[in-house]
This record gives C-alpha cells, sequence and structure tokens, in this order.
C-alpha cells in the first residue's frame, strides 16, 4: 500500500481505513518519515563555501515530509493539492530547489522566497497540485536539489480500490487433534472498484474458495478449515490478495488438544493356533469424547514414516522413468512403453498405500475391520485373525491411526503357530548285514539325502496327506550295488513344521555268502599225461542270485596238454611250452538264490612235480580272490 514500510504487514482493518479516507485526512494521519532515495551526489566547492556539514552522505541535507505525497479518493477533472515540507538537517542555512518535471497531471509551486537559505532546523514549504482526468492511478516523482545531492520524492495517486470488510484474525474453536473444525464469514466489498483476489494460508489451516470476484457491494462466504495434526496452539496468515497489488494478512488463530480416545489392551496374546487352522481374538476402542472420530489400522508407526516411505516409493518410481527414458533415446521404439510404465507404478503406489492400510506386514495376521468411524461414546470392536503358516512364533506391533490422538496407538500382537504332530513309529532302524543287490522294503515316510547310501533309498508313496488322527504307511526300499557300512539320518519333512522328523537308517551292505562241499581239491598221485577229474559243489547261502567266475592262478597260459592216447602218438617235441592243465567246468556262471551248483576240476598233468595250487573264486559287483580252495597233487 503507498506509504506504508514494506516490512509491515497491514490488516483489513488498516487496509480499509486507510482506503476510506481523503488526501487530508491521509496527510494528518502520516506520522512516519522515511529517508528518500538520492539520484546523485553533487561537489559541495561548486555551491557553497560551508563544504563540511554534520549529516551523514547517506542521508540528504533536507528530509521531506511526507516522504511520499498520496492523493486517494479523488474526482476526475478536480484539482487537489498537498503540502511538501523540506527540512534542513544540517547546522548551517542551506540551499533547496524542486526541478519541475513534464506532467499534464501533476504540478508544483515553491515558496515567495525560493532560492534563499533554509535556517538549520527550519523548512521551505512547496504546493503540490494534481489534476486528474481519469479515475485511475497515476504515477510521478519529485527531484529535489539541495548543494550536496539530488534525491526524489514519489508521488502516488491512488484511484479505485476495493476493499473486503475480513475481519482482522479468526479464532477457530478449539480443535480435537486429526479432525477438523471451520469458521464461515460473510464478506462484502464496500469499496469502490470490482475485486478481484486470491486468497491463501498454509497448514493446519485452508481456505475456501482460494479465488474470487467481487462487484461493489456484493458479498460472498469464505470458510477456513483448521485441520491439526499436532496438539497446542497454531497461527498462520491468511493472504488476501488483491489484483491492484495490495496484500492483506489476516490472523489465523487455533488450539488442538488430545481427546479421550484409547484401546483396551495395548498386548495381545492369541491362542496357540494350528498351521492352516484360524483363530480369533477381539480388541476394543473406546470413544469417551462427544465426537464422532474416524480410525485406520497401519504398520507405520507415525505419520513421518509414512511420509518418508512414500517418498523412497516416489524416488524409485523417479529413477526407473529416467531409465526408461534413457532407454528411449537409445532405441525410439521403447517410447510406447511410457504410458504403460506411468500407469503402473501408479497403480503400485495406491496399492502400497492400500495395503499398509489395511493389513500387516505379513497375511497371518489381519484386524477386521481395518478403517471405519467410532460413534461419540460408543466401543468398537475388532477382530485380530491369526492363521499361522509354520510353526513358529508370530510377534508384530500395528497401529491405530484415529482421529483425536496425536500419536498412533500401538497394538502387540504375538501368536504361536503350532505344525502338526507327527509321529514315526520307530526313529532308528538298524539294518545289520544287507546283501549287495538286495532289496528291503520299511514302511515309514521319509526323504533321502544326496549321499551314496542315500541315494539308494527310494519311497513309496513320496508324499500325501495324512488326516487327523489317522495313519500313514510309506515303504522304504533300500538297494545297493555298493559294499560299506553305512548310517544315513532320512528326514520326514511336515508342512507347517520348521524342523523336520528324523529316522536313522544303518546297516552294513556284505558281498553274497557261498562255501563249497570239499575244503580241498586232492587228486593224489596222477599218471603223467592222463586226465583225472574231482567234482564239488559250490553252494549259494544268500538271498540274492550271484554271478562267478573261477580260475587257477599259475596254470599255464598255452593250449591244454593231450589225452593220453594223442600223447602216446606224438613227439615231446611237439608240445607247447607252459601248457594249461586244468580245465574247469563251468568257468563262470550264476548261482540262483539259495541254489547251488555242481564245478568239474580236471587236471592233466604235463610236468612230473607237486602241485601245491588253489581254485580262486570272483564274485561280480563284490571283488577278486573272494575265496580259495587248495589245489593237491602229485
Amino acid at each position: 500500500i503507498a506509504g506504508v514500510p514494506v516490512c509491515l504487514q497491514v490488516t483489513p482493518s488498516v487496509y480499509t481505513q486507510e482506503m476510506l479516507q481523503s488526501t487530508e485526512e491521509r496527510l494528518a494521519n502520516s506520522n512516519e518519515v522515511q529517508p528518500p532515495r538520492i539520484l546523485e551526489l553533487l561537489d559541495m566547492s561548486m555551491t557553497t563555501h560551508h563544504k563540511l556539514s554534520l549529516v551523514d552522505m547517506d542521508q540528504p541535507l533536507f528530509q521531506p515530509f511526507p516522504s511520499e505525497l498520496v492523493f486517494q479518493n479523488f474526482t476526475p477533472t478536480q484539482t487537489y493539492k498537498l503540502p511538501l515540507l523540506l527540512l534542513n538537517n544540517d547546522k548551517v542555512s542551506r540551499q533547496v530547489k524542486v526541478e519541475q518535471q513534464d506532467s499534464e497531471y501533476f504540478h508544483v509551486v515553491g515558496p515567495e522566497d525560493a532560492g534563499s537559505k533554509v535556517a538549520p532546523g527550519l523548512s521551505a514549504t512547496f504546493t503540490v497540485y494534481f489534476t486528474p482526468q481519469e479515475n485511475k492511478d497515476y504515477h510521478h516523482s519529485l527531484v529535489c536539489v539541495t548543494e550536496r545531492e539530488r534525491f526524489e520524492v514519489p508521488i502516488c495517486a491512488i484511484g479505485p480500490r476495493a476493499i473486503l470488510d475480513f475481519r482482522d484474525e479468526f479464532h477457530l474453536p478449539v480443535c480435537p487433534v486429526k479432525t477438523s473444525t471451520q469458521r464461515t464469514h460473510l464478506v462484502r466489498n464496500i469499496g469502490n472498484s470490482e475485486a478481484k483476489f486470491t486468497l491463501s494460508t498454509q497448514r493446519p489451516f485452508s481456505v475456501t474458495p482460494s479465488a474470487g470476484t467481487l462487484e461493489v457491494g456484493e458479498g460472498m462466504q469464505v470458510t477456513v478449515d483448521f485441520n491439526p495434526m499436532t496438539i497446542g496452539d497454531h497461527s498462520q496468515d491468511l493472504l488476501l490478495h488483491y489484483h491492484t497489488g495490495e496484500d492483506v494478512y489476516i490472523g489465523l488463530y487455533g488450539a488442538c488438544e488430545e481427546v479421550n480416545i484409547q484401546l483396551d489392551h495395548d498386548f495381545v496374546l492369541l491362542q496357540k493356533t494350528y498351521v492352516s487352522l484360524a483363530s480369533v481374538h477381539t480388541v476394543s476402542l473406546i470413544n469417551s469424547s462427544g465426537i464422532p472420530l474416524k480410525y485406520c489400522w497401519t504398520t507405520w508407526p507415525s505419520l513421518q514414516e509414512e511420509a518418508l516411505s512414500l517418498l523412497r516409493f516416489k524416488e524409485e518410481e523417479e529413477e526407473e522413468t529416467e531409465r526408461l527414458l534413457y532407454q528411449c533415446e537409445s532405441d525410439p521404439t521403447e517410447i510406447h512403453r511410457l504410458p504403460l510404465l506411468s500407469r503402473a507404478l501408479q497403480e503400485l503406489r495406491s496399492q502400497a498405500v492400500k495395503d499398509h492400510l489395511l493389513a500387516l506386514s505379513h497375511s497371518c495376521i489381519t484386524v477386521e475391520p481395518a478403517e471405519g468411524e467410532i460413534w461419540p461414546n460408543m466401543t468398537a470392536q475388532f477382530s485380530i485373525v491369526f492363521k499361522p503358516e509354520e510353526a513358529k512364533v508370530y510377534q508384530q506391533t500395528i497401529y491405530c491411526d484415529v482421529a483425536g490422538r496425536e500419536s498412533r496407538l500401538p497394538l502387540t500382537i504375538k501368536g504361536e503357530g503350532l505344525g502338526p504332530k507327527l509321529q514315526l513309529n520307530y526313529d532308528l532302524m538298524d539294518m545289520k548285514n544287507i546283501f549287495i543287490g538286495d532289496k528291503d522294503n520299511y514302511e515309514v515316510r521319509l526323504v533321502n539325502s544326496d549321499t551314496t547310501f542315500g541315494r539308494c533309498f527310494s519311497f513309496s508313496p513320496e508324499e500325501g496327506v495324512v488326516p487327523s488322527g489317522a495313519s500313514q504307511i510309506v515303504m522304504v526300499t533300500f538297494h545297493s550295488r555298493v559294499l560299506g557300512t553305512f548310517s544315513e539320518d532320512l528326514l520326514l519333512t511336515v508342512t507347517g513344521q520348521p524342523q523336520p522328523l528324523t529316522l536313522t537308517f544303518r546297516g552294513c551292505v556284505i558281498g553274497p555268502t557261498f562255501h563249497f562241499n570239499i575244503s580241498e581239491f586232492n587228486f593224489g598221485d596222477v599218471a603223467f599225461g592222463f586226465p583225472q577229474t574231482l567234482i564239488c559243489t559250490l553252494f549259494n547261502t544268500s538271498f540274492v542270485p550271484m554271478t562267478f567266475a573261477l580260475r587257477v592262478p599259475g596254470d599255464g597260459s598255452g593250449f591244454h596238454s593231450m589225452t593220453c592216447s594223442n600223447w602216446q602218438g606224438s613227439n615231446t617235441r611237439d608240445l607247447r611250452a607252459n601248457p594249461a592243465e586244468f580245465t574247469i567246468s563251468p568257468t563262470a556262471g550264476s548261482v540262483r538264490a539259495m541254489s547251488d551248483v555242481t564245478i568239474k576240476l580236471m587236471l592233466c598233468s604235463n610236468t612230473v612235480k607237486r602241485y601245491r595250487l588253489a581254485l580262486v573264486v570272483d564274485v561280480e559287483g563284490v571283488g577278486e580272490e573272494i575265496m580259495t580252495v587248495p589245489i593237491n597233487a602229485r
């Protein structure tokens, strides 16, 4: 507003008072003096002999009053006048004059003794005449010249102005925290011009409407809302900005307090619940106030953490958008994905907020209803539904964000999930000696381990469902092609139980057991070149078939020696060196479980000597020289 220091915030009453004053009243109420703006410093040696002055260089030798000449509430074609006093601030007499500026609206008339010096502490009076042609704003300035400087005095003619009759302060009713109160005021335009204005303020206050237009004499309702999030006294300014440039400040004041609303418990121990079943516990929210209050359950402990969480999500969204824009620069065909991305991210943000408001961080514990409104002096009941997914202890703190309370009400929930109670009919199976290749079956439900012997186990069925109070038989088959001692922990995994049941199988995989019905092959004295045969029986005393091979180590490796008839008719020089002298029938074969086979061993001696050899038995899958039977002959 013209003539009002910038540092002051003008209230509606001050603005109205100043706008309704006449020019003379405005001058009469002007008490403050501001130093003028110095345009130029002059050389005092050219204008006076008194070069020294007690007035600082940033201050003019003459102080104008008023600091700004303001004409207002004028009528076109009429002439108005204001005096301009220039007070000598120095301790010596000084000269001052006013330069005439070209203007058809403003005219300055000096004193009769213009050009003479003004004594210290006295003033020279000039008269400024203003003759407007239109009802509008005018701006002009007067340039005053002293012996040391040139400075200006602004002139402002204020044309028609709108004046909205706001009160200086709005005191809103006491408001419970996180609720709202409001106050409505009928505002009229009591000025002499159309009012185009905007209204703005800051939280926890808001105003409706935020802008408007009022003709002279018209009125409208303006509503101020008070929605505090913290207790205590609150104040803000409501800024009324006119389209003509003036700003008017209205004080807004409100007090916020908490009401009596609380949970009946802040800790709930839920009943132990089996996996796949559900238990329900009830908690109460008691509203002892006289107003209805809204509530919602959330996992965010405070509004600040909620805002930070959403801010982080927004930052991730912006990073994803920047990444896609970078891709579009290198590949323009990607540009079609931008609308899809924006829509997807918006849905994700909305879903993220909804998930926090309506449920807990995991689905095992939920609160129903998740949000709503509780009426005055009433109690709201909430069902806490516990559906454990595993056999473990669950603990979660959730928060009831309820109007009337600044901090969110915490509720710690603890519950234990129980897994199925399954029991093995034994936890140790000593399989003792097991024949290699044999299949042994056991009735349990297990999971094999990835070891040498662990891979020898198989199960039927591998998985299933055991009804309550029932049992399940599972066939465990062990089939090993490897010899050795073993101890394997097989695991029974049960859905809902963190730790599996363990059944230990141990034993020793052995080769087939067998024996001969003789302890040695004793040929006694045999004739040179004449074959002799002994017969024995090989018994398989195991429950698995046995594949064998028979040989006589140390026997010749050439052709077999001839029989007696053809040996006599041949020349001894034709005999091969080191001929084979033993013949085994059969040399290899398979004996069924708990069966026997006849073995024939023939000796056709080709050497005069004593024989001390052995018949060796190799067993397939077990090893060589598993058994030896001595052979004696002379």
